[in-house]
């Protein structure tokens, strides 16, 4: 078995703006490991937010890399790295190494269904409040999208979108750019706009100051829930958590992680960092069960990968073995 470990970069169509900075280019960790005449392979996305760097990522995923072509298994890997982007890209790519050694698909190692056509959210960088709605127009058709928000101008940034798309249902992010007071004062505005979710209002280490308290827009927990083990302080804060398998640190921790949230009534948003169709195509068995999916990663690209998942409108097909599992 042999491991090889690089990072790449795809250019966005254009710059990609939230409440914490921006970005034009996608650096995404892809793993490769390769037994005999089969490959597999898994990608992440390294994320400043949470201490990581691409050459440290790379650097633990070579130690692991000489683990698992020691004869490390996917299961003694998540004992071997923390949840994050190295754990991911080489949890994935044992998970489609598997699948193409035994000549399967992925789901029924997981013992899932088939993966079935999911519509996604479609992501509206920040921006001043008129280039937000130009944005909503030109992606009018598209029954979700996502808005990036965490500024002075919020709420009419919301109503510029909401007039721009009014058929589109919209969640509003604000990446931990709010405090406890003005969520307070915008958000019966934003039940009044139809919005459907409030995702990560708070940075995480506020959050408890949710407790007990009642949002009239259910509250959905990103940069606060990474595995199980922040799953019960969520519960009490949210109303549905962002499964992101770079935050979970692979698909077997996020297939396990969302079961674990349904068990507590949360609803799932089945989420993603911007990266290539490889990086979305395990994220989608756990987007099977998901209230939300926003796996539009491949959308902001300038290219994506070949071959790619499909996209058709809002909806991401299924995939096939030639590009993941």
């Amino acid at each position: 078995m042999q491991v090889v470990c690089r990072d790449e970069r795809w250019p966005l169509a254009q710059a990609f703006v939230i409440a914490r900075g921006s970005k034009t280019e996608a650096h995404v960790v892809v793993a490769e490991i390769a037994e005999g005449a089969h490959r597999g392979r898994g990608e992440a996305v390294p994320y400043a937010r949470y201490g990581e760097t691409v050459p440290g990522v790379l650097a633990q995923m070579a130690e692991v890399g000489r683990a698992i072509e020691a004869g490390a298994d996917r299961l003694e890997v998540q004992g071997l790295l923390p949840a994050g982007a190295a754990r991911n890209a080489l949890d994935c790519a044992l998970w489609d190494l598997e699948a193409k050694r035994r000549g399967v698909r992925v789901w029924d190692l997981a013992g899932l269904p088939a993966p079935e056509p999911r519509v996604t959210a479609f992501t509206l960088s920040l921006a001043p409040a008129e280039a937000m709605a130009d944005a909503a127009r030109a992606a009018a058709d598209r029954p979700l999208l996502k808005l990036k928000i965490g500024g002075a101008d919020d709420l009419h940034r919301v109503e510029a979108v909401h007039a721009a798309a009014p058929r589109a249902e919209l969640i509003v992010d604000a990446n931990e750019g709010l405090d406890f007071e003005t969520l307070r004062r915008l958000a019966p505005d934003l039940a009044r706009l139809g919005v459907a979710l409030i995702e990560q209002p708070l940075p995480s280490a506020e959050d408890a100051a949710l407790e007990g308290w009642r949002s009239p827009v259910p509250l959905c927990a990103d940069e606060s829930l990474h595995t199980r083990a922040e799953l019960d302080a969520c519960a009490r804060r949210y109303q549905a958590v962002n499964v992101k398998l770079d935050k979970a640190g692979g698909l077997t921790e996020a297939l396990a992680l969302t079961a674990a949230a349904q068990a507590r009534g949360l609803r799932i948003m089945a989420g993603c960092m911007v990266a290539t169709s490889l990086a979305m195509a395990p994220a989608l068995l756990v987007a099977q069960s998901a209230a939300f999916t926003d796996l539009d990663g491949p959308l902001l690209l300038a290219r994506d990968r070949e071959p790619g998942l499909a996209f058709e409108g809002a909806v991401v097909q299924p995939f096939g073995p030639e590009l993941w599992g």
